[in-house]
């Protein structure tokens, strides 16, 4: 008889998810008149999202470097007013109501509207900039699409961009009549970089990532005693400075990455000085180079266990040392100037 309640309960509670899950992913709404010539401008449609969230300050970053390139950006959020404030931004930034798009204008969407993009004015030019390619099919359910969904029947679509080359390798497998370009990440070293000082015998990770792997793989470490001398240090709900201070403390950092479009955390923890071990998150094969990290395959508890305890019985001067030549790495790869070069590249094919 219990059963017999909760499960027409619980099927409603999902259901009522489900149905909030979608509204989220509906764009705000944009206006296109077809007889405005427009202003060449590249708008990038944003989630109002107030707590950290890598991919928005990636838009802020895409809509500062054409800006400052000379050419004409700004943000496009749902609600008047609203701005990003857990990192520093002057960001342009405009109410999606207030914007009235024209035939030179270009909407830059982001994959997390994939269910919602027949919202969007049909005529608009169009971008979907797919962040991570392994969400694209997220609430796009197979049974209820045609070929080709989400992007087939956009009307407008001129290319895909995306972040790395593992994601731009799915989604050109995916989508082959659609051009894909990649611009890349940045990770910005006035804000990730070493420390002056030697990092302490501290563990960083990010909890909220594959909880459950965490929870089982702490629970082996501790086990085996391999904890012993070392802190844990959980990172999460930090501002961007918050976030680049705590790595610098860790010698170590802990990859839980799953289904990346990118992975900035390991990257970041690269950037930052420490030995990072764990997964890839699959779109992380792009930088998890064997000579300064160790990558675990995807899933494999054990080989996480293992290596941990291996890295950890390493010499501290030998664990520095590759922390630095990863943080070299990445910051020589994932720069400013590399992702104004991309930008620039990508939208001079859509003039």
């Amino acid at each position: 008889m219990t059963n017999a309640i909760v499960r027409p309960v619980r099927e409603a509670l999902l259901r009522a998810a489900g149905s909030r899950d979608l509204r989220r992913r509906t764009p705000a709404g944009v206006r296109y008149d077809a007889t405005a010539p427009g202003t060449d401008t590249i708008y990038y449609l944003s989630p109002d999202e107030s707590s950290p969230s890598g991919g928005i300050r990636v838009i802020y970053r895409h809509v500062d470097l054409l800006n400052a390139a000379g050419l004409k950006a700004a943000v496009l959020h749902e609600k008047p007013g609203f701005r990003v404030g857990w990192f520093a931004n002057d960001t342009r930034v405009l109410a999606a109501r207030d914007v009235t798009l024209g035939r030179s204008d270009l909407l830059v969407v982001p994959e997390f509207y994939g269910p919602g993009l027949a919202a969007l004015p049909p005529a608009v030019r169009k971008v979907i900039f797919n962040q991570n390619a392994y969400q694209t099919f997220s609430r796009v359910p197979f049974g209820a699409t045609g070929p080709g969904a989400p992007y087939a029947a956009v009307a407008g679509l001129q290319a895909l961009l995306t972040v790395s080359e593992d994601n731009a390798a799915l989604l050109r497998h995916a989508f082959p009549a659609l051009p894909t370009h990649i611009a890349r990440v940045v990770v910005d070293e006035r804000v990730f970089h070493p420390g002056s000082a030697p990092a302490g015998r501290r563990i960083g990770y990010m909890p909220r990532r594959r909880a459950e792997e965490q929870e089982q793989l702490l629970h082996i470490l501790r086990a085996r005693g391999v904890l012993d001398g070392w802190e844990l240090t959980p990172i999460d709900g930090l501002g961007e400075a918050q976030t680049a201070e705590a790595l610098r403390g860790c010698a170590v950092f802990l990859s839980f990455s799953e289904r990346e479009g990118f992975g900035l955390p390991p990257a970041e923890a690269m950037a930052s000085g420490a030995y990072v071990v764990g997964f890839t998150g699959l779109a992380g094969r792009d930088f998890f180079d064997p000579a300064f990290c160790t990558p675990v395959a995807e899933a494999d508890l054990l080989a996480f266990a293992v290596a941990v305890e291996q890295i950890l019985g390493r010499d501290p001067a030998t664990l520095a040392a590759a922390g630095q030549a990863a943080s070299k790495e990445i910051l020589s790869r994932y720069h400013e100037e590399g992702l104004r070069a991309d930008l620039l590249a990508f939208y001079a094919t859509l003039r």
